[in-house]
């Protein structure tokens, strides 16, 4: 049974995440980075930086030793940008019970290995953990979870009972948890729909209109089944919660940072201009590099993570990727 629980990340998800099962009656332990968040978070019961006007419960204590928000938990949410998962989960390591539960809820595919997060955690974590890990996915901006707008996700485990488990300590009359036995699936819609949304936000940014949104966001989530199938993913997954349901509000959600980074990329601005205004972690940016190498390692062509990658680390024109995406050679839909 879960009854405490740690949560390693203060951003605007794990502070939602907090704020969800706080009210619930867990006691929970967030833990920050920035020693001026948890500051924040004591003194004022807000994050005012990743989650503004939005009010902590007292039974969330925010800390910065991760020690105090690993030991002794039944549960543990890692929830760090993608980019660190396997630094701040390998400092949190030796603090973990043995029969805890680790829920990633990080969204992104690490550069150097093209693991997953749960494939990070599995590297990283002592061998009694490896099957109690679970991930959850699917639409949910932080801010409409804290303010209680109706949400729904799914957890995925190896463990049907892992999963059952996160499900109950995570449900509650304004966010409805499902499971699903697919981690890769669930994984690879939650972490590449980030790269389609940077696609949208280009194309309006561009003003080029409903027709091409809706295309890219079709062809998009043609691309990422193609990859999750090949890999192993159920087909399925990529119609549900985790893979059209995330892709559809990333890529048209005015909260989406990696809309917001296409929409000003299309704009004229550069990605390091972009960069420097942000003060939250676009996933997509370090994703897209990741799924382009995934792509060609496993022999699956995904033009529009390739041309987003260019758009991205190549300083290719905008106009240009569209050109380019229009005028491939002609395929049959189903191919």
């Amino acid at each position: 049974m879960i009854e405490r629980i740690g949560v390693i990340g203060a951003g605007g998800w794990g502070t939602a995440l907090s704020l969800l099962l706080g009210e619930k009656g867990f006691p929970v332990t967030l833990w920050a980075y920035e020693k001026e968040t948890c500051e924040n978070i004591a003194r004022l019961r807000e994050n005012p930086v990743f989650l503004p006007g939005v009010k902590i419960p007292q039974n969330v204590s925010p800390t910065n030793s991760i020690e105090e928000a690993c030991r002794g938990k039944d549960l543990v949410i890692s929830v760090s940008p993608s980019h660190v998962v396997r630094s701040v989960m390998g400092k949190a390591a030796p603090f973990l019970d043995e029969a805890a539960i680790i829920l990633s809820a990080s969204k992104g595919i690490e550069n150097d290995t093209l693991l997953t997060m749960s494939g990070v955690l599995r590297e990283i974590l002592p061998e009694k953990l490896r099957t109690r890990i679970a991930v959850v996915s699917g639409p949910s901006f932080a801010r409409e979870v804290a303010l209680h707008a109706p949400t729904a996700v799914v957890v995925a485990s190896e463990s049907e009972g892992v999963a059952d488990a996160v499900q109950e300590a995570l449900s509650a009359p304004h966010f409805r948890v499902y499971t699903n036995p697919d981690v890769i699936g669930l994984e690879l819609g939650g972490a590449l729909k980030n790269v389609i949304a940077i696609a949208v936000g280009v194309s309006d940014g561009l003003g080029l209109g409903l027709n091409t949104r809706a295309a890219l966001i079709t062809r998009g989530l043609a691309e990422i089944s193609r990859l999750g199938v090949k890999i192993g993913a159920h087909p399925l997954t990529f119609a549900g919660l985790a893979g059209m349901g995330d892709l559809v509000l990333t890529c048209t959600g005015d909260l989406s940072r990696n809309r917001t980074v296409g929409l000003k990329l299309g704009r004229g601005k550069t990605l390091e201009e972009i960069l420097a205004e942000m003060k939250m972690v676009a996933e997509g940016i370090k994703t897209s590099r990741a799924a382009r190498e995934m792509g060609r390692h496993h022999g699956v062509e995904m033009p529009i993570t390739e041309q987003v990658y260019l758009l991205l680390y190549e300083s290719k024109p905008a106009k240009q990727a569209v050109v380019e995406l229009m005028s491939r050679e002609l395929k049959t839909e189903l191919g």
